[in-house]
């Protein structure tokens, strides 16, 4: 394992050593021209109000450079190279992703590129105000993002990571946000769960915070974000957590994160088995699946995700890798080793302590 104490990231050696193999194989790619065409009538734009559905993803034509586009189709191209043609950020080397398959324009995002992303003037004054949580400059360049991905952010809420992720991939690249169909009204009810607390009670209260937002889905949520010329690469995919990814996008993924609700899996009953099975098929070889929540105790895996909001780091990273990913870095950056992690908001206040991992799919 190496570390970089200047980004909070630690990373695990195999992982750069096993990268070295995939540069031959992306070089055989590049001299057989290897690519790949894609032309479906599904994937709209959120302008249109399309949204992506297990029910209505399953009609897909396929056709190459010379296809006719109907009008609201979408034309996807993915050619394969090796990761040699990126140019890694100089901060994250130790952690430079030699595996991971890449297009002509992915090359990895630079610092002053993200600082310009996070400071644009039409983000919200509500996620500004969440940027002092979330730190989204250490998020996305942990996350190694490049512009040109494909992008599926589990668990979308109000969208605020599926937002960044556009912005990051831009115009060549797409940001899917997914949230759960609406329950049947029939459906058992679910364990009493404890509001979440505060995940940083020092930070200072802003009017963004203060002011109460209209109550509504993600559907809605991402449908008003995708109203900005800027984020026309986003969209909402409705599906349940078991099969997140719709026939369209299988293997065909670079980037799945789940922000801070991975632990909510267990109270809700979701099999999470079936899920990172489906995030695993659902990436592209050498793509990564990015993890952030809040630490628990040893000892209680995933026991006090309905009360104190909390996983074991342990417990989901042995989860994950039962799928078949292997973790290559840590994100240190949330974590915060003075939390007893004891408490739904911490007491005495400070930071909840956090974790983000990050892992590959071979």
């Amino acid at each position: 394992m190496t570390s970089s104490t200047n980004t909070g990231f630690r990373c695990m050696e195999p992982y750069s050593q096993e990268g070295h193999k995939s540069i031959k194989r992306g070089q055989n790619q590049i001299a057989a021209g290897a690519s790949a065409c894609r032309y479906t009538e599904n994937l709209q734009p959120m302008k249109d109000t399309k949204i992506m559905s297990k029910q209505n993803s399953r009609k897909t034509g396929f056709a190459c450079h010379s296809a006719t586009l109907s009008k609201g189709a979408r034309f996807v191209m993915v050619v394969s190279f090796a990761a040699a043609m990126a140019s890694p950020l100089l901060t994250l080397s130790s952690c430079a992703s030699m595996n991971e398959v890449t297009t002509p324009d992915m090359t990895r995002l630079t610092n002053e590129q993200i600082a310009q992303i996070i400071a644009s003037p039409d983000r919200s004054a509500t996620d500004r105000a969440n940027d002092l949580r979330r730190k989204p400059e250490q998020m996305l360049a942990f996350i190694g993002i490049r512009p040109g991905q494909v992008a599926l952010d589990l668990s979308t809420g109000g969208g605020y990571t599926t937002e960044l992720l556009a912005r990051a991939v831009g115009p060549t690249g797409r940001a899917y946000g997914q949230s759960q169909p609406p329950r049947a009204i029939d459906a058992p009810p679910r364990p009493t769960v404890t509001p979440e607390g505060n995940s940083a009670p020092l930070l200072p209260t802003t009017q963004a915070t203060l002011t109460p937002t209209p109550r509504r889905t993600s559907v809605q949520a991402l449908a008003e974000r995708a109203k900005n010329p800027a984020l026309s690469n986003l969209y909402s995919v409705v599906r349940v957590f078991e099969e997140p990814v719709p026939s369209e996008l299988s293997g065909q993924l670079d980037l799945v994160t789940l922000m801070f609700n991975y632990h909510d899996l267990g109270h809700m009953g979701i099999d999470r088995s079936r899920m990172n099975a489906a995030v695993f098929a659902g990436l592209k070889s050498g793509g990564m699946y990015v993890i952030a929540d809040h630490a628990g105790r040893p000892g209680t895996g995933i026991s006090e995700a309905g009360t104190l909001h909390r996983i074991e780091e342990s417990f989901l990273q042995k989860e994950v890798e039962s799928a078949g990913f292997r973790l290559v870095a840590h994100g240190d950056f949330l974590r915060n080793p003075l939390d007893p992690r004891d408490k739904n908001t911490p007491e005495p206040a400070q930071p909840k302590d956090e974790f983000v991992l990050k892992f590959v799919k071979p």
